[in-house]
Order: C-alpha cells, then sequence, then structure tokens
C-alpha cells in the first residue's frame, strides 16, 4: 500500500504527536483511515493520525514483548528512577498538559489541573511500587520440602483507555505495570489519542524509558478493537470504559485462545443520599460539583439525588438554585463549569435522555437552550426508580432527584441499580452514616462528601456492572503482577 505522509498540526514538548509511538520510533499507521482530532467546543483540527492496522497492533505487541525481559530484569532502584522522573515531567509540562486537556476533550481548566494532579500522583505513588513487592516462603507438608511464592510481572498489559479523563485513566493503569516490570501497549480513545496515550509516550521517552516498553496504537475499534484483546502476546488487558463494551472485552478476554486476566472499570450510577438530619448547604455544594464537574462525564458522577421527604422540597429548591447559577460556555475560561460535552453522538444521547425523562413523567425544575455542544444543567423532580433517567447512566449535566419515605427507603433505592461504583450519603450522625454506607451496594461510599474521589493509595472499583478489580496502591500491586510458587526440596 502506498501512503502520504501527514503534515503534523499538533505537538507536544516542541515535538509532534501525530503518529503512532512502537518500538521506540514514531511512525504512520498502515491503515487507509485518518483520524482527525478536534476540539470539541469549537472544532478546530487540533491533529491528524494515520491509523493502525492490526499488523501494526501485532508490531507493538512482539515489540513490547521483547523489551519487557530486559526491563523487568533492571533493579528496583532503576525502574524507580524512571517513573519518578516521569512523575516530575508531568509536573513541569502541567500548563502544556491542561491545554491539551481543554482542547482535546472539552475539559474544563478546574478539572484539567485535577486530572493532571491526579496522573502525577498516582505515577509518583507507583514509583514505589519496584520495593513494596514481596514474595513468601510457605511451610510445605511434605518434610525438608519449603515453598516459595514469588511475586512477578506478568508480561505485556494491554490497556485501553476511555475519553472522558484520558491521562489520567490510562495513566493509572500505565504507570504501575510499567513500575513492577511489566511491558505496556496503550490503545487510547479515539477522541482523545493525544492526551489518553501519545502525550504518555513523549512523557516517559523523555524519562529514559528504554525502547519498546511502553507502546501507543491509535486505531479504529472496528479495525483493531477484538484483536487488541485477543492477540497471544498480552496476559492483562486493562480497559476503562462504558459497561457493554466492556463486557465484550471480558467476554473476548475469557472466550478466546489465550485466557487473558482483566481489570474492567465500567459505567456508574452513583447515588447521593440526603438524609433528613443532613447539613443542606454542604449536600447541594457537593451535589452540584458532584454532577456537572466536567459536563456529568465522570463515571463517579452524581447519577441520582435521594432525599428523605421531610426535606426533599427545601432540598430541590436549594440545588435548582445552585445548579442555574452553574457556569456554563468556553473550557477555557477558568470560571466555567459546564463546557462541551466530547462529540456529537453524547449530544444526540443527552437530547434523547431529556426528552424520554419528560415523556416518563419526569418534572422539568431547570432546563436551558442547548447550543452547540454545550448542555446547561437540566435537573428533573419527581423521578422514580423505574425511568430510564434514575436507571441508566447519564454521562452528562442532567439529573433526576428521587423522593425518599424514610432511610430504609432510601438504602432501597440507592441499591436499586445494576451498578456499584461510588456512592454518598449526607448526615450529621456519623456513625448512622456508615452504617447507611455498609449498607449500599457499591465500591466506594463518602460520607458528607461527593461520590468523585479518587486518590493513588486507595482502593478504586465497583461492584456488579461497574467492573472487576481494583486500581491503586497495594491493589494495583497485585492486580499487575502474578505469583509463581516455587517447591523446593532439600535432599
Amino acid at each position: 500500500m502506498t501512503t502520504t505522509t501527514l503534515e503534523s498540526t499538533g505537538t507536544f514538548a516542541g515535538q509532534p504527536v501525530d503518529r503512532q509511538y512502537i518500538g521506540g520510533a514514531w511512525r504512520e499507521g498502515r491503515s487507509e483511515r485518518i483520524l482527525t482530532v478536534t476540539n470539541p467546543y469549537d472544532d478546530t483540527v487540533l491533529t491528524t493520525i494515520r491509523q493502525a492496522t492490526t499488523e501494526d497492533l501485532d508490531d507493538a505487541y512482539r515489540t513490547a514483548e521483547a523489551a519487557q525481559k530486559e526491563w523487568a530484569a533492571q533493579s528496583p532502584a532503576s525502574r524507580r528512577q524512571i517513573i519518578l522522573r516521569a512523575a516530575q515531567i508531568l509536573e513541569e509540562r502541567r500548563e502544556e498538559i491542561v491545554d491539551w486537556l481543554v482542547k482535546e476533550s472539552g475539559s474544563t481548566v478546574g478539572k484539567a489541573q485535577v486530572e493532571v494532579s491526579l496522573a502525577a500522583g498516582i505515577t509518583l505513588e507507583a514509583s514505589s511500587f519496584p520495593t513494596r513487592v514481596h514474595g513468601r516462603i510457605v511451610e510445605s507438608n511434605t518434610p525438608g520440602k519449603e515453598l516459595r511464592v514469588y511475586r512477578r510481572p506478568i508480561g505485556v498489559v494491554g490497556v485501553i483507555s476511555p475519553w472522558n479523563f484520558p491521562l489520567h485513566l490510562s495513566q493509572r493503569s500505565v504507570a504501575p505495570a510499567l513500575a513492577l516490570g511489566n511491558a505496556v501497549v496503550i490503545k487510547p480513545a479515539s477522541d482523545t489519542p493525544v492526551t489518553g496515550g501519545l502525550i504518555l509516550a513523549r512523557i516517559f521517552e523523555e524519562a529514559g524509558l528504554p525502547a519498546g516498553v511502553l507502546n501507543v496504537v491509535v486505531g479504529a475499534g472496528s479495525e483493531i478493537g477484538d484483536d487488541f484483546v485477543t492477540h497471544p502476546v498480552p496476559g492483562f488487558i486493562s480497559f476503562t470504559g462504558s459497561t457493554p463494551i466492556g463486557q465484550n472485552v471480558g467476554k473476548l478476554a475469557a472466550g478466546g485462545e489465550h485466557l487473558k486476566h482483566v481489570a474492567l472499570e465500567l459505567g456508574g450510577n452513583s447515588p447521593l443520599v440526603v438524609l433528613a438530619d443532613a447539613d443542606l448547604d454542604a449536600a447541594v455544594e457537593a451535589a452540584v460539583l458532584g454532577k456537572f464537574l466536567h459536563q456529568g462525564q465522570i463515571c463517579m458522577a452524581v447519577n441520582r439525588i435521594i432525599v428523605e421527604a421531610s426535606i426533599y422540597d427545601e432540598f430541590l429548591t436549594r440545588f435548582t438554585a445552585a445548579a442555574a447559577g452553574v457556569p456554563v460556555g468556553d473550557p477555557a475560561q477558568e470560571s466555567t463549569l459546564v463546557g462541551p460535552v466530547v462529540n456529537d453522538s453524547q449530544l444526540e444521547g443527552l437530547r434523547e435522555k431529556i426528552a424520554t425523562a419528560q415523556a416518563e413523567g419526569a418534572r422539568t425544575v431547570l432546563e436551558g437552550e442547548i447550543r452547540g455542544r454545550i448542555v446547561p444543567p437540566h435537573v428533573f423532580a419527581d423521578v422514580t426508580a423505574d425511568m430510564e433517567i434514575a436507571r441508566e447512566e447519564i454521562f452528562g449535566p442532567l439529573v433526576g432527584v428521587l423522593k425518599a419515605e424514610d432511610e430504609a427507603h432510601a438504602l432501597q433505592l440507592a441499591n436499586a441499580s445494576v451498578f456499584g461504583l461510588s456512592s454518598s450519603v449526607f448526615t450529621q450522625n456519623l456513625d448512622k452514616g456508615v452504617q447507611f454506607s455498609l449498607g449500599i451496594k457499591a465500591g466506594m461510599t463518602h460520607i458528607n462528601e461527593m461520590p468523585v474521589h479518587d486518590e493513588s493509595h486507595v482502593p478504586f472499583g465497583g461492584e456488579g456492572n461497574s467492573g472487576l478489580g481494583r486500581f491503586n496502591g497495594d491493589w494495583a500491586i497485585a492486580e499487575f503482577t502474578t505469583d509463581h510458587t516455587i517447591g523446593v526440596k532439600r535432599l
């Protein structure tokens, strides 16, 4: 196939970010398809990338496999230095990364700053992993024998990352996997190939990571998606994204010729529960930020607000007024909280959700004109658990408020979901809050805080249709390594 070289349009650290990164080389993909990356706010072209084929994917995986053994053999101190240097570069280039996040993913400035901090934090945490991997010696029932359990890297890890927090949700898998001696191939989302992968390639290249240990393939899911999972080289697939696609990834990983370990961080339907004794000012403030940060395009975002009947009307009045005052518009303006949704598909999905909520009987208490991809906050009252807006993940600046008869009913409503990622409850009785939290079927619950919360040393993950596995800290060490038992018989 004859291809023409594309003109570079986007750069990071003075270098173009418009190609595949395979084996330490920046090269064009072999596909006939050209990906045009645009700003979701004003449609300006940021860069163009010739996409990868399955042949490019195979090159990336084979290169990673060849480089991994030597990388794993490096001393813990050596691997630590490279990961630590990557954390430093993230901070040194913070403003440039923020600018890319604003332009490529529609992030507001505040959200982009938080995302860089999260990515830098998990990288700094991961830099300690090389010396935190411990094996065990286990007594054997056989006389004269001991059993040594070695904790070893899995080998090659495939990372599929989403567009909403592209930098952090790639790095949350990439940094731990690399620190623990694995090689990595990233497939970033097509909406955010730069912040989800190519920037990380530039950062780790500058940090001194050996060629081939990290690779980035930018390609259409229809062309390389299934092969990314079923390829014989990777032993682990880390996927962050929607539940339907994640379920398919799980099936491919389990049903193919080569069985894979998987970590699936999927959708959410986070309830924010306001009990009768809650501090309403705090609850309203948390509900606004937890719902509308990054246009609600966060897996942990407030998806349902459940309020005890005795304070329902007062909360609804206060919350609606606060939501009406949310700054909406250009994400590059520091005051903006709600910017554009990422693409037209998301926009049309939100239009449909608004129409469905109204058709099902939800009362619209706040709405606004949709301009371009800017959807202003929409608030619906008198929502019931059987309505779509309560059942499904919204991923946008829409929210329904449900009335609970009492505390027991509030817990019942909170658990009326197939998802179980994050959640929160507001009460001034902390003991009651803990007991209520223990009753919620979720991986994470926060008392008197919004459900959007992630710290690099604390386990992150969900239950039910929100996924499998845990990220961060010791839990990431367990995910990205495997145990190898060696029996030693003394003769």
